[in-house]
């Protein structure tokens, strides 16, 4: 597209925004009609622990959003030579589940409770029993349920309950809504009626500890809107906030807000049965559409939905990159120390390859990523651990495979699960995440991990932020008969760029290895666990 038709686009508004609050970074891309980032800004931000509680701020998302949209504005400034005061359409996008409580007066309750913490296991058990269907520790009526088991006075005040995403998109719009993959993290959803499903609002409000309240659970979630639908639009006071320069006009159309999870799906085009995509960053997850309904209820395994409802088999792990990226920070800091300062992609980069000359098993090495706890592998609490024997080939080539193997292993654990009991098969798999950056290293060691080929496209690296601004423009799509798969398929990726990897059988051999030593060691990692909790 030329610079002039991207300045008439701009001109006019007939550009989208989105929006994702990721767990260490919230950025802002602006695309024209050609589905062509032209724009984007960011903004580094980290959780913080607070009395035994993952959280982030109020005030730190607003000044997150509101940084990452100046810098965003400030290069179309740049690039263009003109200001940035109408966007057709805006989405926002967030990490899935957690806990986000307010008043009648629209206070937080409580800080928001992330998706890391794993505080609820007795709700989360409790609740999985009475439906029959898994409800993981970092689901919102996880959240609120546990907080009735633990008595804590607020539960009484509640009116409204939301996730990250559900809450940026009231502030901008005034709408309480929710897009049905971000709501089917809250709560189960019914995927004949594409809302949360009747049965289990009953059972809920059943419960004898639930039924003191005068809330309706109904009525404290948030409406469940499907992708396509229109979400309210950008209210003055929202556009303020979003702009605190004033430049920006409200009345953009705003789309339903998601989880990181189906933007992560839209991002990679695996939004069809029998599509599935991996999102790997801080934590990591697999989607996987189905085809045919589950056997049996698994624990690791979530039952979600596409944003527009289809059900989806959710393999998620508390843990991926953060580990590594402790380590690469070790080597950055020793490089510096000797006068030698290299860019992170060539740090990631240089030790990337390196792990390409190690033994297919990583030597013997083995690594436990865990910053916190993980759920998959029942440890509670975050206690990252190396481990080696004598025997070890400890080398800086098997030292990176290992971390590489590391991040991938929980959620080949949960794999195998829809591989080899409920046998899920897929006719593709679409990475994406920072981890791919480095070509077909990260992309290589996953192929042998699970198996299977693992497709990464050119937008691996941004695919949250960009897949919500593509729900946004499939709100204002001219064809309102063309489903969001079609709308994929013929429009977004009809000229698709990527490149697919097959297992290597050394590979897959060795990463079995090691995932065989990985299990068998869990008990010395549960152990030390419980022995620096004492």
């Amino acid at each position: 597209m030329s610079a002039d038709k991207i300045i008439q686009d701009v001109e006019s508004g007939n550009i989208s925004l989105g929006i994702e609050l990721g767990s260490t970074r919230i950025k802002a891309v602006l695309v024209t009609p050609d589905f062509k980032t032209i724009a984007s800004g960011s903004y580094v931000w980290e959780n913080e622990l607070k009395k035994g509680i993952w959280t982030y701020s109020l005030d730190n998302v607003w000044a997150g959003i509101q940084a990452s949209y100046q810098a965003m504005a400030a290069e179309v400034k740049d690039k263009y030579g003109v200001a940035l005061t109408k966007i057709g359409s805006i989405g926002v996008s967030a990490m899935m589940h957690g806990y986000m409580a307010f008043d009648a007066n629209d206070h937080l309750l409580v800080p928001f409770r992330t998706w890391r913490n794993n505080i609820t296991a007795e709700a989360a058990d409790t609740l999985t029993d009475l439906f029959d269907f898994n409800i993981p520790q970092r689901w919102s009526i996880a959240h609120l349920y546990q907080a009735i088991l633990n008595q804590e006075d607020h539960v009484k005040d509640v009116t409204f309950f939301t996730t990250l995403a559900g809450y940026v998109h009231w502030q901008l719009s005034g709408e309480r809504v929710i897009g049905i993959g971000d709501a089917s993290g809250m709560f189960p959803i019914d995927s004949a009626t594409k809302d949360y499903d009747e049965k289990l609002l009953d059972q809920f409000r059943n419960v004898k500890s639930v039924r003191q309240y005068h809330w309706d659970i109904k009525d404290i979630l948030p409406k469940v809107l499907l992708a396509g639908q229109p979400a309210g639009k950008l209210t003055t006071d929202g556009a303020k906030l979003l702009d605190p320069a004033g430049n920006l006009t409200a009345g953009s159309v705003m789309a339903p807000p998601e989880g990181d999870a189906g933007t992560g799906m839209v991002g990679t085009n695996a939004v069809r049965e029998r599509t599935g995509n991996i999102s790997a960053g801080t934590s990591a997850f697999s989607m996987v559409v189905l085809d045919q309904p589950m056997k049996a209820v698994h624990r690791d395994i979530d039952l979600v939905t596409t944003p527009t409802g289809l059900p989806v088999a959710m393999v998620h792990t508390n843990n991926c990159s953060s580990d590594i990226n402790a380590w690469v920070n070790l080597f950055k800091e020793f490089a510096q120390t000797i006068g030698v300062d290299l860019k992170p992609d060539e740090l990631y980069g240089a030790l990337f390859n390196k792990s390409t000359e190690g033994d297919a098993n990583a030597g013997g090495l083995l690594n436990y990523s865990y910053l916190s706890g993980e759920n998959i592998t029942k440890m509670t609490a975050g206690r990252p651990l190396f481990v080696r024997t004598p025997n070890s080939n400890f080398t800086l080539a098997n030292f990176v495979k290992t971390q590489l193997y590391a991040a991938f292993a929980p959620l080949k654990i949960g794999m195998d699960i829809l591989a080899n009991e409920e046998h899920i098969h897929l006719d593709s798999l679409i990475a994406q995440g920072g981890l791919f950056r480095t070509p077909k290293v990260g992309q290589q060691v996953l192929a042998d991990s699970l198996n299977t080929p693992i497709t990464v496209t050119n937008n691996a690296g941004e695919g949250g932020p960009w897949g919500m601004a593509v729900l946004g423009f499939y709100v204002t799509d001219a064809d309102a008969n063309e489903t969001l798969e079609d709308f994929l398929d013929h429009k977004v990726f009809a000229d698709p760029e990527s490149t697919t990897v097959a297992p290597d059988p050394a590979g897959v051999k060795g990463s079995n290895e090691f995932i065989a030593g990985y299990k068998a060691a869990l008990p010395v990692e549960g152990k030390a666990v419980d022995l620096l909790a004492d």
